[in-house]
């Protein structure tokens, strides 16, 4: 059985086609890859969407992914929960299936923790609403202006950050793992890699702050995690990805 990790797809599932994947040859629904967020395969429920997830069930292997900040929360709440080596997912296709926050799995015999989320940073310019009776000419502004922006409930939701529920489950789980596992996956880093990686360029927030807790609590291995559009190892332990796919070596 293998393990694959990689980084943001925003919708784009073409690095999986098998002349560039080429590793999934052999595979079965067994083996696993995991998305560190910003999965974008559940955008707007359209036939881009529904092509895209069954191309990617049609694959020998499971894809798994936690969330990112460029998810369509609304539609990915319409998806019930239910239980899945230990924890709590969301099965969009049978084997397409999202890992939810602050979750430990058992997969192949190894822990994973997962905590997606993560604040956007392109909306500089705003958040506008859709039903502002002066949404276009704000709109046209910013386009003028090139400022960055989303517009709330179509392309950014605040649920992009947990709630405090989420929060006090994820701590919750890690007590009844003895604040062990094997790997953590999550979309964002703790603040201190975060602070390390860009410079202070990227302010911290609750949730990074929550992941620095986690590290200093948790014993692990690895900690993967994507969003920030490349790959780089940091401390050894903080592994970044983006394009790159890698193997786990269990």
């Amino acid at each position: 059985m293998a393990i694959f990790l990689t980084g943001d797809t925003h919708g784009n599932f073409k690095r999986f086609e098998n002349t560039i994947f080429y590793e999934q040859v052999g595979l079965t629904k067994r083996d696993c890859l995991i998305i560190c967020g910003d999965f974008g395969g559940v955008w707007d429920g359209g036939p881009e969407d529904r092509r895209w997830l069954d191309w990617l069930e049609r694959k020998p292997y499971t894809t798994l992914f936690v969330s990112g900040n460029h998810e369509n929360y609304d539609l990915l709440a319409e998806y019930p929960a239910e239980e899945w080596n230990g924890g709590q997912v969301q099965r969009i296709r049978p084997s397409v299936i999202h890992l939810m926050r602050g979750q430990v799995y058992d997969i192949q015999g190894k822990k994973f923790f997962t905590m997606g989320g993560a604040s956007s940073h392109d909306i500089a310019g705003g958040i506008l609403e859709p039903d502002d009776p002066e949404f276009e000419k704000k709109q046209e502004q910013l386009e003028a202006s090139r400022s960055l922006y989303r517009v709330n409930h179509v392309s950014w939701w605040k649920d992009e950050l947990p709630s405090a529920e989420e929060y006090e489950t994820a701590r919750f789980n890690l007590e009844n793992h003895g604040w062990k596992v094997d790997y953590i996956i999550t979309h964002c880093c703790p603040t201190s890699v975060q602070d390390e990686l860009s410079g202070g360029f990227y302010q911290a927030d609750a949730l990074t702050d929550f992941l620095d807790e986690i590290t200093r609590r948790c014993e692990f291995e690895y900690h993967f995690f994507g969003h920030y559009h490349t790959n780089k190892i940091i401390r050894e332990k903080f592994v970044l990805l983006y394009e790159q796919i890698i193997r786990l070596k269990l």
